[in-house]
């Protein structure tokens, strides 16, 4: 639990619950049945296509964190617009595709300069792809070889931190060392194999494990939002 340490702060907000629906319905539900027992919230494209950024500012203006998954994939320019806007809304954490290159990732970084609470995060691999799927796009070489020298790439355009799937937390650690922020979706609780919960994640990991590997926060959806019980988990 060492990385924890080098991350001071409130534990709680280290889970972020993914709000993957398809409705502000169903999202703020969701919110209102966990109450003060969650604290982060991951909103995603299609929750904001459906929502708008009204749901994220509202979540924001309840206390709570907002990493908010918007996977930017454009030119400096464009991106950095959308870092400012999403620094507007006071969300903690914004994502862009580390596979746009360093003038991508260091035109967000400065962009959020100016939001003290902002955190740029690079999306190494998606955590549904593998390594048959890098080669069918022309890349030779593997999933773990890819994510770290994104990974590195994205230190050096100076991001907050990665996203990768919990498998490449341990390998992510060695590589960043103990500064950067590593947050990995794809976790999965032990009641998923008893309660039919699916994902489509290729990599996933229990999120103590993900911890120990070296991961400051991680993701969980369904494995809670689609519990009888959300709070606990079961």
């Amino acid at each position: 639990m060492s990385e924890v340490r080098r991350h001071p702060g409130d534990p709680g907000r280290r889970i972020i619950i993914a709000l993957d629906f398809d409705t502000v319905r169903a999202a703020e539900a969701t919110v209102d049945r966990l109450g003060d027992a969650a604290k982060s919230y991951k909103v995603g494209l299609e929750l904001l296509t459906v929502a708008g950024p009204g749901l994220a500012a509202g979540l924001v203006e309840a206390g709570k964190d907002v990493f908010l998954d918007l996977k930017l994939f454009e030119i400096p320019t464009s991106v950095a617009g959308a870092v400012r806007a999403a620094g507007r809304l006071g969300v903690t954490m914004v994502t862009v595709h580390a596979m746009g290159g360093t003038e991508i990732m260091a035109a967000a970084v400065r962009a959020a300069a100016d939001f003290p609470r902002l955190k740029v995060l690079a999306l190494t691999v998606v955590t549904s792809l593998t390594d048959p799927d890098l080669a069918a796009v022309g890349l030779n070489t593997t999933v773990d070889e890819q994510v770290v020298r994104l990974a590195r790439l994205a230190r050096h355009a100076g991001c907050h931190g990665v996203v990768a799937s919990p498998r490449e937390a341990a390998a992510l650690r060695a590589a960043l060392g103990p500064d950067m922020l590593i947050v990995t979706p794809g976790v999965r609780l032990p009641a998923d194999l008893t309660t039919g919960v699916t994902t489509e994640h290729a990599r996933p990991a229990h999120p103590v494990a993900a911890v120990r590997a070296g991961a400051t926060h991680v993701i969980i959806g369904r494995s809670l939002t689609r519990a009888a019980d959300p709070a606990t988990g079961t």
